[in-house]
């Protein structure tokens, strides 16, 4: 049951004078997520947790091999909500860069795994709906590629155990956002068809290429034909994107780091997925084929955008005639950013100068609840858009725009 009155909620609730949605929420997986569902003939072929007898964390395995990105499974071993954001926003100087610090079990907090309690907590945070993103699940198709078959096993099975533990948001509370992949483009088309007749309302895909081919190529359109028929958002969060293997090797880095010990020139590798993924989707022209497309960019950050939008227009300029894999760009590349991308800034962001950028239509807030690095409030994330004074851009930016992407009220 929801609170009684606005003020039974977060602060800002009752300033704004109604909940917010949240385009960045998470769950912390439980070990059999990948497994539950996991269909017989692949049993010797499973991603899964194993437990160690030492310390009694899991960690995520593949056959033999040991996944690279989480040193143990977050669900096990993370910190608590918004424990980092102090970093994040530099108002600490930790010698020790990026650690987990107030280290907590998700299995101790229920509304970081059980969709009853989460509903709960949402109740009291001012938070009327949210998008769920894996946190376990961000770190497995890059490191699974190599075996087609068996990575769609287990996105099938994980997309299975989200809609038994979370759903698709069918009471217009928690939106879980079912994992897509186009490495293999009928084998996505098919995982895509069933999670639409399953009610999904939202989507989630890996940023970056997939292993020698564009996800803009005309082979793949069918599946984008299929995204846009079915008027459902797209989002890119963020996660391993195969950089450190694909390019980082090419410079002398580790092919695949724990996220803790990533080197400098990695994390700034790493950081340019979200841009290098937006230009090759415009550049290759899959707005021209598909102009109702709205693709989400979430926990990417928004910094670059300024930037990106320089670039992608001059290379289309440079390149007038030229044709790339979608045929020559007739666009200019920062208006169809503006036509059908949604940015969700970090919170240490301006997401006034983001707005003024891209408009305020196309922005979006996101909390990140419950990992360290976001807020341990999510309404916080509301205080700067309050302190700037347009009601109606507050209003846009932290309910509005989600809100009818999904199919709520604004």
């Amino acid at each position: 049951m929801t609170p009684d009155t606005l003020s039974d909620t977060a602060p800002q609730v009752a300033t704004m004078g109604y909940r917010a949605i949240d385009a960045d929420g998470h769950y912390y997986e439980p070990h059999d997520a990948f497994t539950r569902h996991l269909e017989s003939r692949f049993s010797n072929r499973a991603l899964r947790v194993e437990v160690s007898s030492k310390d009694g964390l899991g960690r995520l395995f593949y056959g033999d091999k040991k996944l690279g990105m989480m040193k143990v499974t977050q669900t096990d071993y993370t910190g608590a909500p918004g424990s980092r954001a102090d970093f994040f926003q530099g108002l600490i100087d930790d010698e020790e860069g990026w650690h987990q610090s107030e280290v907590i079990s998700a299995h101790d907090h229920p509304a970081m795994m059980n969709r009853d309690a989460r509903i709960a907590l949402m109740d009291r945070q001012g938070i009327e709906a949210t998008l769920l993103f894996p946190t376990v699940g961000v770190a497995v198709e890059h490191e699974m590629h190599d075996d087609v078959d068996a990575l769609y096993a287990g996105l099938r099975a994980f997309n299975r155990w989200l809609e038994d533990d979370w759903g698709y948001g069918a009471d217009g509370r928690i939106f879980g956002a079912p994992m897509m992949s186009l490495v293999d483009p009928e084998q996505g088309c098919a995982e895509l068809e069933r999670v639409l007749r399953a009610g999904a309302r939202i989507l989630h895909m890996k940023r970056g290429p997939v292993y020698g081919a564009s996800i803009a190529h005309p082979s793949r359109d069918r599946f984008w034909a299929m995204v846009q028929e079915a008027d459902i958002p797209l989002a890119f969060h963020i996660g391993d994107a195969g950089y450190h293997e694909l390019w980082g090797t090419q410079w002398g880095e580790e092919p695949r780091p724990p996220v803790q010990y990533t080197s400098p020139f990695q994390v700034y590798l790493a950081s340019t997925a979200m841009e290098d993924t937006i230009a090759n989707l415009i550049l290759n022209n899959l707005f021209d084929r598909f102009p109702k497309l709205r693709i989400l960019s979430v926990e990417n950050g928004s910094e670059w955008a300024k930037g990106l939008t320089k670039r992608m227009n001059k290379a289309a300029f440079q390149t007038r005639g030229q044709a790339g894999l979608g045929g020559p760009v007739t666009c200019r590349p920062a208006d169809v950013l503006r036509q059908n991308f949604y940015i969700c800034p970090f919170f240490e962001e301006d997401p006034v100068e983001l707005a003024e950028l891209i408009g305020a239509d196309k922005v979006l807030f996101g909390s990140d609840w419950p990992h360290p690095e976001g807020l341990a409030e999510p309404l916080d994330f509301a205080d700067k858009l309050i302190a700037h004074g347009d009601g109606a851009m507050t209003r846009r930016i932290m309910r509005s725009n989600m809100a009818k992407m999904i199919g709520l009220a604004a």
